[in-house]
């Protein structure tokens, strides 16, 4: 979609700011620029809408040369939403949206309409914001018209110069999260400055860290945090949150007591044991607490009426077990693989030491990170 070969920039002071950046944004993705203040971030953003030209390299959309093309009808292709809004105060709020469609001459029947699709989407009534004025809205509402005002003419690509730095810490949240919703229905491609990491890792399909004017790393916010490429992005990203992953509980920590039975126990006392403490599964072992299987409130159920049998009789194999020494990640992944509501937790004799639910692994692991937080 987006395509930088060897785009350096040197100003007429000597100050080089980008020194021969190779990048590429796919089509309908969300690419984050990020780094320190003067790292060239908004200098290779303002580069795709020409309002910033290269000294050295090239920059393709679709295949095409944008030096080659009218700057003017460039940008009116492009939505560009930056961080004062820059609404014009003497229009109404439905004109503002409108402006680039009307500069492209999309008859009034055409434009009125997008107007108002586009403030729905937004949860702005345009029945009554759209003959308002931007000083009669909030900042965040004043955002959110800079922001469908960059999609009006329905551009393939949107340029956000740190579109939310100046909100409150609530709005800026608000927005975050709408922002990743519109793009699950518009589908736009999308490139973002922010000098905020959480903004980057919350909105980013990839993430683009930059520093004195060079790429540093690119690649999606989970590869990033797994994969600092050097001290820099361990440094930028925080060691808090590359260490959150190695502060995760242990499978002991998030294990809980196990309702468990043995093999010559009666249906009805197993009824009774299951009533007692809510669950629709026995866990079954032996003698030496060695996990044997499992009885499940439809196996009982179903041969409830014959008072010769056993749990041995209705007992099944347990599909999946972790040993209380592997790391939780490799029992969260047991439990999504199996689909399973509940994993047991043995020893390397396979005694029966607990077992982890869903909800033991959601109270603990919201405790941990509240603790961080």
């Amino acid at each position: 979609m987006i395509r930088f070969e060897g785009v350096s920039k040197v100003y007429s002071n000597g100050q080089k700011v980008l020194h021969e950046i190779d990048m590429k944004i796919n089509e309908g993705e969300i690419v984050v620029l990020i780094g320190p203040s003067g790292c060239g971030k908004t200098t290779s953003l303002k580069m795709i809408n020409r309002l910033i030209e290269p000294t050295d390299g090239q920059i393709f959309i679709q295949g095409r040369d944008i030096s080659r093309e009218n700057p003017v009808s460039l940008r009116r292709d492009i939505g560009y939403v930056i961080q004062h809004i820059g609404l014009m105060p003497h229009m109404t709020i439905s004109d503002n949206v409108a402006l680039v469609p009307k500069l492209k001459k999309w008859p009034a029947e055409k434009y009125l309409k997008r107007v108002a699709e586009l403030m729905r989407m937004v949860n702005l009534d345009p029945d009554i914001y759209g003959s308002r004025y931007p000083a009669e809205l909030s900042g965040g509402q004043q955002q959110r018209i800079g922001v469908i005002r960059a999609m009006a003419a329905d551009p393939p690509i949107i340029l956000m110069d740190e579109p939310f730095s100046a909100l409150d810490p609530i709005s800026r949240e608000q927005l975050q999260d709408e922002l990743v919703q519109l793009q699950d229905k518009i589908h736009k491609t999308i490139i973002f400055v922010t000098h905020d990491i959480d903004e980057a890792i919350k909105i980013g399909n990839r993430i683009c860290i930059m520093n004195k004017g060079r790429i540093v790393q690119l690649d999606t916010p989970d590869h990033i945090l797994r994969h600092p490429a050097d001290d820099f992005v361990r440094s930028f990203i925080g060691e808090n949150r590359l260490n959150r992953q190695e502060s995760y509980p242990t499978v002991a920590e998030v294990m809980v007591k196990p309702v468990a039975s043995r093999p010559s126990r009666g249906l009805a006392e197993a009824i009774v044991l299951m009533r007692r403490h809510k669950v629709d599964t026995l866990l079954v072992v032996d003698a030496d607490n060695r996990l044997l299987g499992k009885s499940s409130v439809w196996d009982i159920q179903s041969h409830y009426q014959d008072e010769t049998m056993t749990l041995q009789d209705v007992l099944h194999e347990v599909p999946a077990a972790v040993e209380v020494t592997q790391p939780l990640a490799e029992a969260i992944n047991l439990i999504s693989k199996h689909r399973i509501a509940y994993l047991p937790v043995v020893d390397e004799e396979r005694r029966l030491l607990g077992v982890i639910t869903r909800a033991s692994l959601v109270d603990v692991m919201a405790e941990r990170l509240s603790d961080e937080v």
